[in-house]
């Protein structure tokens, strides 16, 4: 790689800088690699090594045509990443940080979490031979924090939100010298989550979508997403880029509400933009943030693709799971509804024409919150056992 750039003041530092974010303004850092490594990198996955036993990546993109049908549109695509083995994207730049902290000799690393994260790192470190801290909040869903104490992590739940959670991780991986995996602390994150838009890439035979639509909490796969697209535009694959849109609960909409500020105003000078905190409250656990730790990053790359942001209510989003699993055939938790929600609200504003190329990102597996999947599929027919009961449930529908 050549160095770091800061995402807020565009400083940059050279491939040797040992810090986690920028000395200047404390803004977050982004990996600046070189066409070469870019090239060398999209021929052969980084995650195929020795050192991490695993199949990470490499997920398939499923054309979804009754989905897209139901509301009009002719050409929506859905990349079911919850076939990582965590079962969630987090895999993706779990990868990245562990091979990282392999090459530094570290044998802890450490993440908050609201758990896709925790579970998918422990997963991760499990197949590499290291520890793993997970710090969550103390209302995780039990699935993902099962997930994780599987996996053999150390996993602490912090009686506070994901907030506390990660001021926490950052000030224990100080104090006993951890690799701290963090999202938007941690820059590699971003390197490991980018080759997700390669994938999709290669699976359209080189064509490139009109959008690209991901679930948004701290807005480090958005942020990654688009810099996965420019790399391939800067190495000369593609001749334009897709909008990258931002899928939000209302409960949890920081970075839709610096969008929308930032859109209507004038030019951007990028250090001067800050993110408010909200009190995040929403069922879709895996983007409830309070303060985005990779908010800015996210907010440029939703400006600076023509993309839009959209944060829709809870009740839209456990919606979008039964019709998801029932059009389509993938399952997804709450957050990774999120983006057909978005979608269809964006069609209903009249904001995406039914003729666009749409990629939806579904960044975990249902099974993990399956409380929140249930309430909104229902419940079973209990009946007798008897072919009369039969054809008198049949008769209901």
């Amino acid at each position: 790689m050549n160095g770091y750039r800061c995402f807020a003041c565009d400083e940059t530092q050279a491939p040797d800088f040992s810090g986690w974010v920028c000395p200047t303004c404390g803004g977050n850092l982004d990996v600046v690699n070189d066409n070469d490594t870019i090239l060398e990198q999209i021929g052969q996955s980084p995650f195929d090594t020795p050192r991490l036993p695993l199949r990470i990546g490499r997920t398939p993109l499923y054309a979804a045509e009754r989905l897209g049908q139901s509301i009009g549109l002719r050409n929506l695509f859905l990349k079911d990443d919850t076939v990582n083995p965590s079962a969630s994207s987090k895999d993706r730049a779990s990868a990245a940080a562990v091979l990282r902290a392999l090459d530094m000799g570290v044998d802890t690393v450490a993440v908050a979490s609201t758990g896709n994260a925790g579970s998918s790192l422990a997963c991760v470190a499990a197949a590499a031979g290291i520890n793993a801290v997970v710090f969550v909040p103390e209302s995780a869903p039990v699935a993902k924090l099962t997930q994780a104490l599987s996996f053999g992590a150390t996993v602490l739940a912090v009686r506070g939100n994901y907030d506390d959670a990660f001021d926490l991780c950052l000030a224990a991986s100080d104090e006993f010298g951890w690799f701290n995996r963090s999202t938007g602390f941690n820059p590699f994150t971003r390197e490991g989550k980018k080759i997700c838009a390669w994938e999709i890439w290669a699976s359209l035979d080189g064509r490139v979508p009109d959008r690209v639509v991901v679930p948004t909490g701290d807005g480090n796969i958005l942020s990654a997403m688009w810099k996965g697209w420019c790399e391939l535009q800067a190495v000369g694959l593609i001749d334009r880029l897709p909008k990258i849109d931002c899928a939000q609960s209302s409960g949890s909409d920081a970075i839709t509400r610096t969008v929308q500020k930032v859109q209507s105003g004038a030019p951007v000078d990028w250090s001067t933009v800050r993110l408010e905190a909200v009190d995040a409250n929403t069922i879709a656990d895996s983007i409830a943030v309070d303060l985005p730790r990779d908010g800015l990053a996210a907010v440029r790359a939703i400006v600076e693709s023509g993309g839009c942001a959209v944060a829709v209510p809870d009740n839209e989003i456990l919606g979008a799971i039964p019709e998801m699993a029932s059009l389509s055939g993938i399952f997804p938790e709450p957050a990774a509804a999120s983006p057909w929600a978005t979608v269809k609200r964006m069609v209903k504003e009249r904001k995406l024409a039914n003729d666009e190329l749409v990629v939806c990102l579904v960044s975990g597996n249902g099974l993990k919150d399956i409380a929140s999947a249930q309430s909104a599929a229902g419940q079973p027919r209990f009946i007798n056992p008897s072919l009369d009961a039969v054809r008198s449930a049949l008769s209901k529908d």
